[in-house]
């Protein structure tokens, strides 16, 4: 039977009776519903082999489906999300006293793996950055430093639109970022970085309201008194644009990731970078050994004389 024949086949009456129940007492959207149909189609016509209906089931039986969906190649988010909806099938059933037990109960999701975190390459960082040094004006300037030092420390986009005058040093050669749970940490900015605040504060004045010092690094008109994740989001879609680069590949998180992927890739000590991004639990930054992996991988297969053979 087909995906398409499974779909549209007479399903019990439990199970209509819970998307039913989905509808009229959850609100769930029509997608919805015919996601929660599809799977429990496809649940049912597999236990059906074994002359069974989908709501007499036992634990044995929804093992034996997610085996069946890993050795078909099924990719786990998929699989996690059938048993999800098993496991809510089989609630309403016990719940409603049609069954006195939850075949569900005892089963773990299946392990999906930690998806890499994105990152452009170094010449696309260039791109960027050159493109914004060719904007020009307060507003080039004032782009130029915020992408050099988000380039240069990795910060979070609310900490880099969030910093407060007072986080550069008075050598300008150190940020003091306070991040998440109030923890500071100290980032050196590199003398790309500097150059570009130092340049940018000659025109910061002209983003601030009219007749007040602003406390903030990044000042703006706006509500918050600063630049918003929003803004600073947008116009960095823009920007890249005019590089020539795919923009839904460009974000500030992107950008985070790639001086991560970067400076490790140049030799950098994980504890050092731990530091630097904030992260509470150097397993967080370990991903990005991972993006390093993969890269030598993509190296290897791409230059080995034996990779094609």
């Amino acid at each position: 039977m087909s995906k398409k024949q499974r779909a549209r086949a007479p399903l019990s009456r439990h199970v209509d009776t819970f998307l039913e129940m989905l509808a009229a007492e959850r609100g769930a959207a029509s997608n919805t519903l015919q996601a929660y149909r599809r799977d429990l189609a496809d649940f049912s016509a597999f236990v059906a082999a074994r002359g069974w209906l989908p709501e007499d089931a036992d634990g044995t039986a929804v093992r034996d489906y997610l085996a069946h969906l890993s050795g078909a190649g099924m990719a786990p988010s998929t699989s996690a999300r059938r048993l999800s909806a098993l496991r809510q099938f089989f609630r309403f059933l016990y719940a409603d006293g049609l069954r006195d037990d939850d075949p569900c109960a005892t089963i773990d999701s299946p392990r999906q793996g930690r998806p890499l975190p994105r990152h452009l390459s170094e010449d696309e960082v260039e791109q960027l950055l050159a493109a914004a040094r060719r904007r020009g004006g307060a507003g080039g300037t004032r782009l130029v430093a915020l992408l050099e030092v988000l380039y240069a420390t990795g910060l979070r986009v609310s900490e880099l639109v969030g910093l407060p005058r007072s986080a550069l040093s008075r050598d300008s050669q150190m940020l003091i970022v306070r991040g998440k749970g109030g923890k500071e940490r100290m980032i050196p900015l590199g003398d790309a970085a500097a150059e570009a605040l130092a340049a940018y504060g000659a025109v910061r004045g002209e983003f601030a309201a009219k007749g007040r010092e602003s406390p903030w690094l990044f000042p703006s008109r706006s509500r918050d008194g600063h630049l918003t994740r929003a803004r600073f989001a947008q116009m960095l879609k823009v920007v890249a644009l005019e590089a020539g680069l795919d923009a839904a590949r460009v974000s500030p998180h992107v950008l985070r990731h790639s001086f991560a992927s970067h400076l490790l890739a140049h030799g950098a000590d994980l504890r050092a970078l731990q530091q630097m991004l904030g992260h509470a639990d150097i397993a967080t930054t370990q991903i990005y050994t991972h993006v390093l992996d993969e890269r030598l991988k993509a190296l290897v297969a791409r230059a080995h004389p034996l990779a094609a053979d």
